[in-house]
């Protein structure tokens, strides 16, 4: 049986996912509103890690058709889902790759959702993108399905694995790992792409380092106190990492313990900071909001630090950070 994959976002995850679709033998339309993406795409198709695979087709997001009953896979941005979503009439084909949650994305009924804990970087005006740290790609339902909507997740799973590029886990239920995944994204970020550094520079920067575990806690807080269950995303389970980061010196050990494999990657909000849009709302905002009454100050300073430099097209620094952490009480970050 032919199969069809419609990937929406050709940056680093859409890339990755078409060209192992593609291996697997499906048919793969990539879409994407960036002309020069699609020109490039058609005259020598997309790459990973310098691996050229030009078994797919390249359409804009302007001409292309939403299909009524294939699998489409959503790896824009959030702030573009707004006008996505608007063209798809059918959600039960849609399986979102993002980072975050998106307000309007909630209220749907897509069956599946998959979140990647790799890094990539992807080029900006061609489809080749740089697995620059490895990891895996979870994908499972978001609520109570039955067995025909977990076929399909069963043979999306199974494609995506026959690429070989990442470790693809099947799981029962995704939200766990959404959650754990928005516990970190949430942290690294912002910090990450205000300061204008790679994400190895939170684990060496002494400011940099307080300000990334503060936020990790009031993240972890923010989720507990709302009820959500969490999920092992790399080595350690969310309830073991704030076990470390409260014992003393041993944040600081496994921070050198991780820095290498964290040097020369990026998080995916760096590319966003002169754009005047950000993912920000997605990731923090969304903590704020799941916060209710609970504090949470960090997430909110971070928020308006995030937004004034998206606004103001300032540039990434790190004086950013120190201005963050004057407006913070005594004893928020310690």
């Amino acid at each position: 049986m032919n199969h069809t994959a419609h990937i929406l976002g050709t940056g680093g995850i859409g890339i990755a996912a078409g060209v192992c679709l593609a291996r697997a033998g499906w048919n793969v339309t990539m879409v994407d509103s960036n002309a020069k993406k699609i020109e490039a795409g058609k005259r020598d198709g997309m790459s990973v890690d310098g691996q050229i695979e030009t078994r797919a087709h390249f359409v804009s997001f302007q001409k292309w058709a939403p299909p009524a009953n294939e699998t489409i896979l959503l790896c824009v941005k959030t702030f573009d889902n707004a006008s996505v979503l608007q063209r798809i009439a059918n959600m039960e084909h849609v399986v979102p790759i993002q980072n975050g949650f998106d307000a309007q994305l909630e209220l749907l009924h897509h069956p599946a959702e998959a979140i990647a804990s790799f890094v990539s970087e992807c080029d900006a005006d061609c489809p080749a993108t740089r697995i620059t740290r490895a990891g895996s790609l979870h994908i499972g339902a978001r609520y109570d399905i039955n067995a025909a909507q977990q076929e399909c997740i069963d043979t999306l799973a199974n494609a995506l694995a026959q690429g070989k590029l990442f470790p693809v886990e099947n799981v029962p239920n995704i939200l766990p790992f959404k959650a754990t995944k928005l516990m970190y994204n949430a942290a690294i970020s912002p910090l990450a792409a205000s300061a204008g550094v790679d994400n190895a520079q939170l684990l060496i920067d002494p400011l940099a380092q307080k300000m990334f575990f503060a936020l990790l806690r009031e993240n972890y807080s923010i989720l507990r106190k709302a009820g959500l269950e969490m999920a092992t995303i790399g080595p350690f389970h969310p309830d073991t990492v704030m076990r470390i980061l409260r014992t003393p010196m041993l944040p600081k050990i496994m921070g050198v313990f991780f820095r290498p494999s964290l040097r020369g990657t990026y998080c995916s909000m760096s590319p966003d900071m002169g754009s005047g849009r950000t993912e920000v709302d997605a990731y923090n905002g969304h903590l704020i909001r799941l916060a209710a009454d609970f504090p949470c100050p960090i997430n909110r300073a971070v928020v308006a630090m995030v937004e004034k430099i998206s606004r103001e097209r300032l540039t990434p620094s790190h004086s950013h950070l120190r201005e963050l952490a004057a407006t913070l009480a005594r004893g928020v970050l310690a």
